[in-house]
């Protein structure tokens, strides 16, 4: 008798934590455990702010997932679909165009969530998200690009709209990135000395009447008031409306001269997870106390912020780390009783408290009813962080870099790491193959010089040269080549991506247009 599989989608704190517990609860003969996650790597989320500001190294907020999971199988790929009748998660193509079919007995969902900016006119194109490491990378960058340029800006108005960055929401993950960031701004500064310290402008943006809501309302005031005496601008009951690259619009009328825009709201589920025919509530998967997908119970469970969970005390979990760990455990003890043929266990966490950092050795904590602030909930809130990093080099690596910012100025040093391009040139020789029949489409081609042949089930139906398109076909349909193209001598070609294919398509209804006539031309 065939292993049963369990496959785990999403490699974050609900993901990864459930395949460590599978792998303590279960025997390896007993199952085969698979992982798929876009990474190789697990991110600590709680310290990723702290990526910013450069309290702590680029690489030590990581954590190599093959090392955490020695026993669970990894796939590094995104997912395209998941089919719940079937039992198939649909991999998507890596460096071999052919999308992976991955049968599962057992499914966890642990995507996530994503920051959904569609409902923002100019937030998708001019705001910067902030959830991954890349996201962190990328927004400690802009900080460092911003400070070059208005060093030798002469132009006041145009400097002071380099120096503000706005900040949209006001929970944990806000607070933290715009405490940071204007430490960060700051002692920066010191290094440039035409830069005018005055200038430097956060804002923090959210739309209730104080900052903090999961907190009790004393340590929300304290952190307020801590903030503004640091500079950084509250402006509450306010919500951002819609951004330009100039400019920050707010619903309350008011517009903030910027350049710079970070959004940790409002959550949203990955387009995969809204796909699923499957019982959601205010936006997430649907599940039971058990965390079995309401629905699917017995085949899949969901845990951590792509899923509602309704405890047993009637209560929803909140999306904390400290639920996603718990609920991981819960699920790898249910899919081992299912296996085993054991009864489920319900899900029931209380929390143990909430932790928020505030910059430069200040913060607020709530811990088992206790309410504490300052420099002693700073001490608390890296005491508690620092013990749930997993691994034994990971604590030693990041303890030094706390002990190294507390000697040594930040290093003012730009990652320029530039995203691949995605319209590319690529060369092919003689016999060489572009695509196969029933590769998945990812590309469409433009002969830029030489000659290549189409090949349909072993016979040649036509030869396209200089100037020629191809692959647009399959693009279309989103259905495998029907063909095989392959060159006849030395071809260069301009190759471009899938996805800038389909935004020129939704936005240019001639080139669709013109694209399914040769396409219907070509069958």
């Amino acid at each position: 008798m065939a292993q049963p599989r369990i496959v785990i989608v999403g490699g974050g704190f609900g993901g990864v934590y459930t395949a460590r517990a599978l792998e303590k609860v279960l025997r390896p003969e007993e199952a085969e455990i698979c992982l798929i996650n876009r990474d190789n790597y697990f991110v600590f989320q709680p310290l990723l702010p702290e990526v910013v500001s450069a309290s702590i190294g680029l690489l030590d907020t990581v954590s190599p997932i093959r090392r955490l999971c020695p026993r669970t199988r990894l796939f590094v790929r995104e997912v395209e679909a998941i089919d719940l009748e079937r039992r198939v998660v649909t991999l998507a193509p890596g460096e071999r165009p052919k999308a992976t079919d991955l049968t599962y007995d057992y499914l966890v969902i642990a995507t996530g969530t994503i920051t959904d900016l569609s409902g923002m006119p100019g937030m998708a194109e001019h705001a910067l998200p902030f959830r991954t490491l890349g996201d962190a990378v990328r927004l400690r960058n802009r900080a460092l690009e911003v400070l070059e340029e208005a060093a030798n800006e002469t132009d006041e108005a145009f400097r002071k709209r380099l120096l503000t960055f706005v900040v949209s929401g006001g929970g944990f993950s806000g607070v933290e990135v715009i405490a940071e960031l204007n430490d960060f701004l700051r002692e920066a500064c010191k290094q440039y000395p035409t830069l005018p310290r005055g200038e430097i402008r956060c804002v923090l943006v959210h739309s209730r009447e104080r900052i903090l809501p999961e907190l009790a309302p004393p340590l929300a005031e304290y952190a307020q008031n801590l903030l503004s005496r640091r500079g950084v601008e509250l402006k509450l009951k306010a919500r951002v409306k819609a951004a330009t690259a100039d400019a920050v619009f707010l619903s309350t009328g008011e517009s903030i001269p910027a350049r710079t825009v970070v959004s940790t709201v409002p959550a949203g589920l990955p387009p995969l997870v809204a796909s699923l025919h499957c019982a959601k509530d205010k936006g997430g998967l649907l599940t039971n106390a058990t965390l079995e997908v309401q629905g699917q119970e017995g085949r899949v469970w969901a845990l951590g912020d792509c899923a509602v969970i309704r405890m047993r005390n009637g209560q929803e979990a909140p999306p904390t780390a400290q639920h996603a760990t718990r609920e991981a455990n819960t699920v790898a003890a249910n899919i081992a009783a299912a296996i085993r043929g054991g009864t489920q266990q319900a899900f029931q966490f209380d929390g143990l408290g909430k932790l928020g950092s505030l910059g430069h050795q200040s913060a607020v904590a709530e811990v088992m009813g206790v309410k504490v602030s300052g420099f002693l909930a700073w001490l608390l809130w890296r005491t508690i962080y620092w013990s749930k990093m997993p691994g034994i080099d990971r604590k030693f690596r990041v303890g030094m870099d706390w002990f190294s910012a507390l000697l040594f100025p930040a290093d003012l040093v730009q990652l320029k790491v530039q995203a691949s391009d995605n319209i590319t040139h690529e060369h092919f020789e003689t016999g060489e193959a572009v695509f196969e029949q029933g590769d998945q489409p990812d590309r469409l081609y433009v002969i830029r010089k030489g000659e290549v042949e189409v090949i349909r089930d072993g016979v040649k139906v036509a030869t396209l040269g200089e100037g020629d398109s191809f692959g647009e076909m399959a693009l279309l349909t989103n259905r495998p080549r029907n063909a095989t193209v392959r060159a006849v001598k030395p071809t260069d070609t301009l190759a471009i991506s899938k996805g800038d294919v389909s935004k020129l398509l939704a936005n240019f209804p001639e080139l669709r247009s013109g694209l399914a006539m040769l396409a219907e031309k070509r069958k």
